[in-house]
């Protein structure tokens, strides 16, 4: 990253998110957090907002377009994300509405929002799962969702074409983060089953995909790529 550079990043008040941050700021880019939450982090712009609300659209702008301002090259990393339980046949209209309004329309409305501020040089950064590619039982909303970021990356790959700008898919696989422990109820035996499924027998430190996101947005041939960040997942 170049020292003019900004980090628009969204969730970044922990996990993931954060970890992005962290690695941008201190390669000398400025941070913007677009989250609920702040992220504490110095030398980081934090907007409190619930991207899950559409009507952030209206409030959001007149906030962050004036950090933007000027011609430096910005890194735009799509990481706000919900995780919920349900599946195919149960799962209700209203309850996919809203998985997809975070997951996949807040990224899009946010491309919208800055197009004309993504100089070349510029990146945008979807971070995508495992499930991006797979389905696993009892995350419908979540696997549709993190399918379609592949399809909303690969669109952003052809529409930009000619700009200079660089978009690129990071798929985790099993990340310590905050959303994975609740989501298997803090519980030490269930952790324990997750890190086995991982080749190397551990789970992914958050700042291992920040490097991942963080290289991916400097090199341009990785254009229109999903990268697999996952410690050679078990396939059974």
């Amino acid at each position: 990253m170049k020292g003019s550079s900004i980090a628009v990043v969204t969730g970044g008040s922990a996990g993931i998110g954060r970890a992005v941050l962290e690695r941008f700021v201190r390669a000398g880019a400025r941070g913007v957090n677009l989250a609920r939450r702040p992220s504490g982090l110095p030398g980081v712009v934090d907007l409190s907002v619930d991207l899950a609300d559409p009507a952030w659209e209206n409030d959001l702008p007149p906030r962050l377009l004036p950090l933007l301002d000027g011609v430096e090259p910005i890194c735009l990393v799509h990481n706000a994300a919900v995780l919920r339980e349900d599946t195919a046949t149960n799962l209700t209209a209203a309850a996919l509405r809203s998985v997809l309004e975070l997951n996949v329309v807040a990224p899009a409305a946010l491309n919208r929002l800055l197009d004309a501020r993504l100089v070349p040089g510029s990146s945008i950064v979807y971070i995508g799962s495992t499930l991006s590619d797979i389905g696993v039982p009892g995350k419908a909303s979540y696997v549709t969702s993190k399918h379609a970021i592949l399809g909303l990356m690969r669109a952003t790959c052809q529409d930009l074409a000619g700009r200079g700008v660089t978009t690129v898919a990071v798929c985790p696989g099993f990340t310590d983060t905050e959303m994975l422990r609740a989501h298997l109820g803090h519980d030490a035996a269930r952790l324990d089953v997750v890190r086995e499924r991982s080749t190397f027998g551990r789970l992914i430190d958050p700042e291992e995909i920040a490097d991942v996101v963080a290289f991916c947005a400097r090199t341009p041939v990785l254009h229109g790529a999903v990268i697999h960040a996952n410690l050679g997942q078990k396939a059974s």
